[in-house]
């Protein structure tokens, strides 16, 4: 008979989520099955539809498989991705699709059930102790930590019997940890789709009785999402009508700047796409002294061009990353759009952001009691590390020879799983 594995990591992502599975002191990936799978690396997206038999009247499927069925019929179906940046939002009761509305905690379960569906048998038996990664602050303007949490123990109610919440550059620095062969003190850096998060972690040397202690965490709703948005409101919402004006007995007012705020999570323009927001569009429309402008972004909503804008929106991030400029190309309705793009230009539109995230930096080094010279070494993870201008708050304060990088997917969920089979579990437990 085979072992049961002893604990399972789950590091559910703004964009991505990955599973890992610790027996001994080995944590293995969860790799998934299909035509459509992408590894080990399942994408945060739902997608619906509506099809006869199916109890409801409407059929769904998730990650990369949800991302595939809504490629193939985009105007017939409805697309939610980054439903994790709604978990501590106060304000999010529901999200409507189609004629049905979903609470937080039904778009996790679904998501969770499609995910195990497709991972090939590896998690129809899932061990008793399940630790879940969750970030330091939660994305928002006044994220509810008390109501995260209740969402979450909803969310993974029938997923587990033992659940605990970890933060997660905790999980990354465990994973850290297992690679090192002397005692250090380290900073892990995550940064994800919806989150920027902080950890430090005192390492002793292998085979010491207690390997690894956290000292103290930071984190803020500042990440990769944020600066896709920067790029979305410099190139491409100000063709939509952004900063326009239209006409309103007899004066001339800006158009309101609350139908742009839902193009900073291109998900949530699936829920514009209802008649009283096209019925008020249309309205503007008429008024408008850009008309044309309205129409095109009319065109985006209804012809559910939210994920190829923003599609083309990440390639262009990812290659600024690499090269000192690059192009940027969407076509798309009657909106097409074709520049060059610096990466200068992109880190004067982050510069605010990058502020910020620096200074949660230094309020990780306070909690934790330790100055930047204390810290021997950084590992740095989660997509938007790759970005130069992140890379340079600690290439300045630590110096690039004490960074490290690798793993910038996985990592959070292979430390998840081994951090599950600690004795003093409660002391890692957020």
């Amino acid at each position: 008979m085979q072992d049961v594995p002893r604990a399972l990591g789950l590091d559910f992502g703004t964009t991505n989520s990955v599973v890992a599975i610790a027996t001994g002191q080995q944590s293995d990936l969860v790799e998934f099955a299909g035509s459509q799978a992408t590894g080990a690396v399942f994408r945060s997206a739902l997608c619906f539809w509506h099809e006869e038999g199916v109890k409801g009247g409407l059929a769904h499927e998730a990650g990369p498989w949800a991302i595939a069925e809504y490629m193939e019929y985009p105007e017939d179906s409805r697309f939610l991705q980054s439903f994790k940046s709604v978990a501590a939002s106060p304000i999010f009761e529901s999200a409507n699709v189609f004629e049905k509305r979903y609470r937080f905690e039904e778009l996790g379960a679904m998501f969770l059930n499609r995910m195990v569906g497709h991972a090939g048998g590896a998690l129809d038996q899932r061990p008793e102790r399940i630790i879940v990664g969750r970030p330091v602050t939660y994305a928002g303007s006044r994220p509810d930590e008390a109501l995260a949490r209740k969402r979450y123990d909803a969310m993974f109610a029938g997923f587990g019997t033992d659940i605990h919440y970890v933060y997660e550059p905790l999980g990354a620095a465990f994973s850290y940890a297992s690679r090192l062969t002397q005692a250090a003190t380290i900073l892990v850096a995550d940064f994800g789709g919806g989150t920027s998060d902080f950890s430090i972690v005192r390492v002793e040397a292998p085979g010491a009785a207690r390997r690894a202690t956290p000292l103290g965490s930071a984190g803020i709703g500042i990440a990769g999402d944020r600066f896709d948005y920067r790029i979305m409101d410099h190139l491409v919402l100000p063709m939509l009508g952004k900063g326009g004006s239209y006409q309103s007995f007899g004066k001339t007012l800006e158009i309101p700047r609350s139908y742009f705020a839902d193009f900073a999570d291109w998900s949530r323009l699936a829920l514009m796409r209802n008649r009283r927001t096209m019925d008020e569009l249309a309205r503007l429309q008429k008024s408008a002294d850009e008309p044309a402008a309205i129409g095109r972004m009319m065109t985006v909503i209804e012809k559910e061009l939210g994920y190829p804008l923003y599609d083309a929106v990440g390639s262009l991030k990812r290659a600024l990353s690499a090269d000192e400029s690059a192009a940027f190309r969407f076509a798309g309705g009657e909106l097409e759009i074709e520049t060059q793009v610096s990466r200068a230009d992109f880190e004067r539109w982050i510069a605010p952001d990058i502020a910020r995230i620096e200074a949660t930096v230094d309020k990780a080094l306070a909690t934790a009691g330790v100055t930047p010279d204390a810290i021997d070494r950084v590992f740095l993870t989660g997509g938007s590390s790759l970005i130069p201008a992140i890379r340079g708050i600690f290439d300045a304060r630590f110096g690039a020879d004490r960074i490290a990088t690798g793993g910038e997917l996985t990592s959070i969920a292979h430390g998840l799983a081994l951090i599950g089979q600690e004795a003093n579990l409660a002391e890692w437990a957020a």
